[in-house]
C-alpha cells in the first residue's frame, strides 16, 4: 500500500545523498592521489571505480536534475586525496577549484550542500601507515579539516566522518573492506575510539574558528532486537547494540563511555582476547566536543534480530544480490537471525521501518546533545530494470520503502523528536564499494556505459512530495 505520506513539513530538508568515491570517477585526473581502494579494487579485478557516475564531469547535470525533481539539498563528500594527494602537504589547487565550482553550482540551483570530510576513502599513504589505528593520522585529518573549513566558507553544513561503525566493521570484523581482517576485535573497537577522537578534535577546532556554519557527524544506526525475549537473547542484543550503536553514541554525545556501555564492551573484548587503549586526555577531548555538535546525521537502512551464540565467529557477505546468501556469527556476542514476517532486500537487508521510529525515539531520549537530527541516508538497493529511452523506470518497491521510512520519521517527529530532514540514498545510481554496479539505489538511473541519466518513478514521487511543502 503506497502513499502513507501525504505531505512534508514546511522548510523540511528533502535531499539526495552521494559520496565522492562512489560517484565522481576520474580517480587519476587533476592530481588526485590514491585512496585505500584504488590498488585494492584493481588487484581484486571485480569492479572499477572509474567512471562510477562520472559526477566529476557531470555534476552540473545532476544538480539541475536535483532541483528539477524537488530536492533542496544534496549530501556530497570531499575526496581527501583531491585536496591532499598524500593526506598531507601542499594543497592540490585543481582539487580545491573543483569543489568550489561544485558548491557554487549547488547553491545557484537552490540545492544546499551538506558536506562530509571522510566517506570511507582514506588516502593510500595514510592507510598504509595504519589508517585510523595510527593516532598520527588523526592529526593529519584535523589539518585537512582545518584547511577545508577555512577554504570553503560557502559551505555552512559540515559532517566530519561518515558511518564510523561501517568502516570499522567492514575493515576489521566482516573483512569486506581493505585491509580485510576478520573478527580482529582489538582493531575494530580501537578504530571506533580513534575515529571519535578525530571527529571531536575537528569539532572543537571548528567551534574555535567561530565560523558561520554547523557541524556534526554521521552514524549509521541499527536497532538490535532479541529474536525471543529470553535473558540470553536479550543479553546478546545488549552486547551487539553496544558494539554497533551505543559505544559510538556515548562517545559522541555523552563524551564518556557509560559504566553499562563499558561493561558490555569489556565483555566483548574479554571473550575475544582483545583490548582497547584509551590514552590520557582522550576523554577530555570527547567531553568538550559532546555538547558542541550542532546536529546529528543518522543513516538508517535496517534493524537486526539476534540470538545468543558462543561458537566460532564467521560471516558470509552477500555482495551479489543472491538472496539468502549472508550469515553473521560473533563469538561471545550473538548470531544474526531472520525474523519471520520481516521482508528482506536481495542483499538480505531487513526492511523494518519500525526500527527507524524506535531508534529516533531512543536517541532523542538518551542523547539530548544530538539536538537536531537529519536522516542522512536511507534507501533501497534494487535491481532496477531499464526498458527503453522513453519509458520512466518503474521502481515501486523503492517508493514503498522510502514511503514507509518517511512515515516512521514523521511519526517520531509528531511525538517531539527534532527531525528536520531526509536524504535518500542515493541521488543517482552509483558505484557500491563491495557490490559493484548491480546494486542500484538512485532516484535517477545511470547507464554506466554511456553515463546517460534516466528518470525513475521514485524521482517523480519525490517531486510530488516536495511540492506539498509549498502548499
Amino acid at each position: 500500500m503506497l502513499n502513507r505520506v501525504k505531505s512534508l513539513p514546511k522548510n523540511f530538508v528533502w535531499g539526495g545523498a552521494t559520496a565522492a568515491y562512489q560517484v565522481e570517477g576520474a580517480t587519476k585526473v587533476d592530481g588526485k592521489g590514491k585512496t585505500m581502494w584504488d590498488d585494492y579494487l584493481k588487484a581484486q579485478g571485480r569492479f572499477s571505480p572509474d567512471p562510477a557516475s562520472d559526477f566529476y564531469h557531470r555534476y552540473p547535470e545532476d544538480v539541475k536534475l536535483s532541483h528539477k525533481y524537488g530536492l533542496n539539498a544534496i549530501r556530497v563528500s570531499i575526496a581527501w586525496t583531491r585536496i591532499f594527494p598524500d593526506g598531507y602537504g601542499e594543497p592540490n589547487q585543481a582539487g580545491v577549484k573543483y569543489y568550489h565550482e561544485l558548491f557554487k553550482t549547488c547553491i545557484e540551483n537552490g540545492v544546499t550542500p551538506y558536506v562530509s570530510l571522510h566517506h570511507f576513502d582514506s588516502p593510500k599513504t595514510l592507510f598504509d601507515q595504519g589508517d585510523w589505528l595510527n593516532r598520527k593520522n588523526i592529526d593529519y585529518f584535523v589539518k585537512y579539516a582545518e584547511f577545508c573549513f577555512k577554504e570553503f566558507t560557502e559551505v555552512k553544513n559540515w559532517f566530519t566522518i561518515n558511518e564510523l561503525i561501517s568502516l570499522s566493521l567492514s575493515q576489521y570484523i566482516a573483512g569486506n573492506f581493505p585491509p580485510n581482517h576478520h573478527f580482529d576485535v582489538t582493531s575494530a573497537i580501537q578504530a571506533q575510539h580513534n575515529e571519535l577522537l578525530a571527529h571531536a578534535k575537528a569539532v572543537n577546532l571548528y567551534k574555535s574558528l567561530n565560523l558561520d556554519g554547523r557541524i556534526g557527524l554521521i552514524h549509521v544506526l541499527q536497532p538490535i532486537y532479541p529474536i525471543t525475549e529470553t535473558p540470553e537473547n536479550k543479553h546478546a542484543a545488549a552486547l551487539y547494540d553496544a558494539f554497533i550503536n551505543r559505544f559510538l553514541l556515548d562517545g559522541t554525545f555523552l563524551g564518556e563511555y557509560s559504566d553499562e556501555t563499558m561493561s558490555l564492551i569489556n565483555e566483548i573484548l574479554d571473550k575475544n582476547n582483545a583490548k582497547l587503549d584509551i590514552q590520557d586526555g582522550d576523554m577530555d577531548i570527547l567531553k568538550k566536543a559532546s555538547t558542541q555538535n550542532d546536529y546529528f546525521g543518522m543513516n538508517y537502512y535496517q534493524s537486526q534480530f539476534i540470538q545468543a551464540y558462543d561458537g566460532p565467529s564467521g560471516n558470509k557477505f552477500n555482495g551479489t544480490g543472491d538472496k539468502g546468501s549472508s550469515s553473521f556469527s560473533f563469538h561471545g556476542v550473538g548470531q544474526i537471525v531472520q525474523k519471520p514476517g520481516v521482508p528482506t532486500t536481495d542483499w538480505d537487508w531487513n526492511i523494518y521501518p519500525e526500527g527507524l521510529y524506535d531508534i529516533l525515539k531512543r536517541v532523542a531520549k538518551e542523547y539530548p546533545n544530538s539536538k537536531t537530527i537529519y536522516i542522512t541516508e536511507n534507501g533501497l538497493g534494487y535491481k532496477d530494470k531499464f526498458v527503453s529511452e522513453d519509458q520512466v523506470i518503474e521502481d515501486e518497491p523503492r517508493i514503498d520503502y522510502i514511503d514507509q521510512h518517511v512515515a516512521a520519521l514523521l511519526k517520531a517527529r509528531s511525538e517531539g523528536v527534532d527531525v528536520q530532514g531526509y536524504f535518500v540514498w542515493s541521488l543517482q545510481d552509483q558505484f557500491s564499494w563491495a557490490n559493484g554496479y548491480n546494486k542500484r539505489y538512485g532516484l535517477f538511473y545511470v547507464d554506466f556505459d554511456t553515463q546517460k541519466r534516466y528518470v525513475k518513478k521514485s524521482a517523480e514521487w519525490f517531486k510530488e512530495l516536495a511540492d506539498t511543502m509549498d502548499k
